[in-house]
Formats: C-alpha cells, structure tokens, sequence
C-alpha cells in the first residue's frame, strides 16, 4: 500500500513507466558486474546483520523484486534496489533481475528517496542530505521539495536544520545513537565540543529529550551570564587602560586630557582656561 501524500508515488512512477514502455521496463537479467550503486542514492549506511539475513533470503528464494536501474554508458547505475544489490554480491550472483528506465537524474533521486520513505529506511540525516542535494543540485526550494516527498515544508525545514549540527553528532544521529529529537535539542548550543558533550551524556546517562531540553537552556544560560561577566571585565580594563592613557597626556601636556571611548572610537579632549594656556599648548603639538 503506498504511503498517502507521496505524490504519485513509488508504484505510480514505475508501474504507468511500464505499462507505456513494455519494451524499456521489462524485466532482464543482467551480469551483476555492469551495475553500480547511484552515488546521490538517499541511504547512506547499511546494516549488516540485515544485508546477511537479505542474502540468505536470497539465496532461498531468489530476488523477487528487481532492481530498478538506468543506463549510464557501458553500465547500468541503481535507482531503487542497492540493498539487494549488495545482498547478491554477498552470495556471489552472477546476475539479477533488473529494470531498465530512462529517468533523468531528478526523477531518480525522487524514485529512491520515496522508496526509502516508503518503506522508512532512512535515518533523518540521510533524509537531510537528500533534501540538500534536491535544493542544491537542482535548484529547488523547501516548497518544491515538499511537492515533490508529499511532506510539508515544516518538516523540510526541520530536517534540514539538522545538517548544521557537528558533523559527529551527525554521525551519531545516523547511527541512531541519539534520537532526531535530541540532536534537535542540541541546535541552540553553537559550541561543537559542548554539543558533543551534551551528546555523549545523553548516551551514557540515556536522557530524554525533555531532560536534553532542560540540560541546553541551562548551559545557555550559563553562556550569556559568563559572556556578561566577560564583557563587564572587558569594559573595566578598558576604563583603567584610558585612565591611565589620560593620567600620562596630563602629565606631558600640563592639562586636563578625557578620553571618550565608544566601541574602538572616540574623542580625545584637551582642556585649557586661557589664551595664554591654548598658544602654550599650540606651540607644543607644533613641536612634537
């Protein structure tokens, strides 16, 4: 049954295709050395004890379903199907059952990533990463993509957002470690090693997202009273350094001297209280 809001869906792109195509979309077997996985392909990781529990299924009963493929010069690159692909591989087939489509590489990368969905194999950051490859190889906005997956362009939005994280948290969201709720919690932290310190307490004490929520206001919290702390002790440097500044421009001009900072510009002022005390003071910048 196909997921409602996909779109046309999976079924609906490959099923008309064959239907008009008979002569493209037929099944062949194919030497298992002329296919190549889709280096744009959604899915990133792959579990192992699941590709040897596919194999052996394989091995039993064959590939039932075929491996949805396009032609790309002398080979034949997967569009839906590398699991099975890499499951044959383990047994050493020598060819599979595949279909041949003439998709462009927008429709294929719209192919394998509504399979995933369909059948949730996608971790969030690999549905991420997807998303940026729509928005950054062809040019399309968070409402585009939305269209294009059947979702809103909140939860685009969203996923996306995860991409901003370390790229270790985003390691340990992929390897499902940690939750997509938790690394979400995480996004208001802009220090990485913080981040990864939050992360790993999450595992080892095995906190929920609400505690993770609770744990990051506080270290913001903390952050902005030491930055005030900072910036109090920046600016009371910096009245001592002018005061002192000023202490010696007395002492080498023989009057009152003010310095007025704001922000790495200011104003220097040299009092006098005469005409005799301002030629005096003329006469001297003349010399210097």
């Amino acid at each position: 049954m196909i997921k409602k809001g996909l779109g046309k869906g999976l079924a609906a792109l490959i099923k008309d295709d064959i239907k008009e195509n008979p002569s493209i979309s037929g099944i062949i077997e194919m030497d298992i050395n002329k296919i190549q996985p889709d280096k744009n392909q959604p899915r990133k990781i792959f579990d192992e004890q699941s590709l040897e529990e596919l194999a052996l299924s394989i091995k039993n009963v064959g590939i039932i379903s075929p491996i949805i493929v396009k032609k790309k010069g002398e080979f034949y690159e997967i569009i839906s199907g590398e699991r099975r692909f890499r499951a044959a591989k383990k047994i050493k087939l020598k060819k599979v059952p595949i279909i041949v489509k003439e998709y462009d590489d927008l429709q294929s990368l719209e192919v394998a990533l509504i399979e995933n969905i369909q059948r949730e194999n996608l971790n969030p950051i690999e549905e991420a990463l997807t998303y940026k490859v729509f928005q950054e190889k062809f040019k399309l906005n968070q409402e585009k993509i939305a269209e294009k997956v059947g979702k809103n362009r909140t939860t685009i939005s969203n996923a996306m957002r995860l991409l901003k994280l370390d790229e270790n948290i985003q390691e340990l969201v992929m390897e499902l470690k940690i939750s997509q709720g938790h690394a979400r919690a995480l996004l208001p932290i802009s220090d990485s090693k913080i981040q990864m310190e939050v992360a790993e307490k999450i595992i080892k004490e095995e906190l929920s997202v609400r505690e993770v929520e609770q744990l990051v206001k506080k270290i913001i919290k903390e952050q902005k009273e030491s930055n005030i702390k900072k910036d109090e002790k920046i600016k009371q440097n910096s009245k001592e350094i002018y005061s002192d500044i000023s202490k010696q421009l007395n002492q080498i001009l023989g009057t009152k001297v003010n310095i007025k900072d704001n922000k790495n510009k200011g104003k220097i002022e040299i009092e006098y209280y005469s005409e005799e005390e301002l030629d005096r003071l003329v006469c001297l910048f003349k010399k210097i």
